[in-house]
């Protein structure tokens, strides 16, 4: 199953998680407590009252970025400027690779220091033929190990926003609208087009405190790292059709773009692979039909350690 979704603003602002919006600006968590006050002067007053004087300004400014951040979310409100595309997909394991609908495979790193679960973990392992051996038994009557959902996630600022005095309001909160979207979209696939969680109940809290069955790790994230899996994910989903593209190094146009993989085991967990050995980059490499230099600029520019 393939879908195209767009979305109104509107639609997905609720979803948006306005912890990492202010973390891009810099700010501590307390200070995005400023989306629960009331919109009345002395409830506004009393919030930065609430602070020792030295952090008052920075929260006037948080206030004030938050002010800006609605104000834009209401102009773009009716504007369908939001899009998700996703495959759900017939999937095994072998070893640490994921074989999709029996043809296209997608290399994956394992951790190489054991997880506070005491293994090493590979996303791999929550699909039907993994290895992890706290895996073993996990068939039940609505198995969901055999099957992974490809996704990503856009957002297509109007026309002249990039020229705008508040471009980086625009690209911030735009970054932020393609995570909502991307969570939008998830909630739909477990509870319809998947429908293996079809009586979840979620507060939009507990959407952010991830509650939910399953995981949604994203390319570029610690259990995803490599971001040259984009050529893979576009050779799957066809991503300009949702209008990304991709750079040599696989970095997505528009920014405010994610991709990656859900994954509905109940066991799976989101983690970090850390360092990589030369041991496992030579593997990967293999894996990969990729030199060991090209891998190690895609692993390096996002981070990854190399022992």
């Amino acid at each position: 199953m393939r879908r195209c979704l767009t979305y109104t603003v509107r639609e997905v602002a609720p979803y948006i998680n306005w912890l990492y919006y202010f973390h891009a600006w810099d700010m501590e968590p307390r200070f995005s407590t400023v989306v629960n006050i009331h919109d009345c002067p002395s409830c506004r007053a009393s919030w930065i009252a609430s602070f020792p004087i030295a952090e008052q300004p920075k929260a006037q400014e948080a206030m004030r970025l938050y002010d800006e951040a609605m104000a834009l979310l209401r102009t773009w409100a009716d504007e369908s400027m939001c899009h998700a595309l996703f495959l759900l997909a017939d999937a095994h394991s072998e070893g640490d690779d994921i074989i999709i609908n029996n043809k296209t495979r997608i290399p994956l790193l394992r951790q190489q220091h054991e997880s506070a679960s005491g293994y090493t973990l590979c996303l791999s392992d929550f699909i039907r033929g993994g290895d992890a051996p706290y895996l073993i038994g996990r068939e039940r009557k609505e198995d969901t190990s055999n099957t992974i959902g490809i996704f990503a996630s856009t957002v297509s600022l109007p026309e002249g926003c990039q020229s705008s005095t508040l471009s980086l309001q625009h690209s911030t909160l735009a970054d932020r609208l393609a995570e909502a979207t991307a969570e939008k979209m998830h909630e739909e696939v477990r509870k319809h087009y998947w429908g293996y969680a079809r009586e979840e109940h979620l507060t939009m809290s507990e959407l952010h405190d991830e509650k939910f069955q399953g995981i949604r790790p994203a390319v570029g994230y610690p259990s995803l790292p490599d971001q040259s899996i984009n050529f893979i994910i576009d050779h799957l989903l066809h991503l300009s059709d949702i209008g990304i593209t991709l750079s040599e190094n696989g970095a997505m146009s528009p920014h405010c773009s994610v991709t990656g993989l859900m994954i509905a085991h109940p066991q799976a967990r989101y983690f970090s692979v850390g360092n990589i050995g030369e041991d496992q980059l030579t593997d990967y490499a293999h894996r990969r039909k990729m030199s060991k230099e090209k891998l190690r600029k895609f692993l390096s520019n996002l981070q990854t350690l190399f022992f």
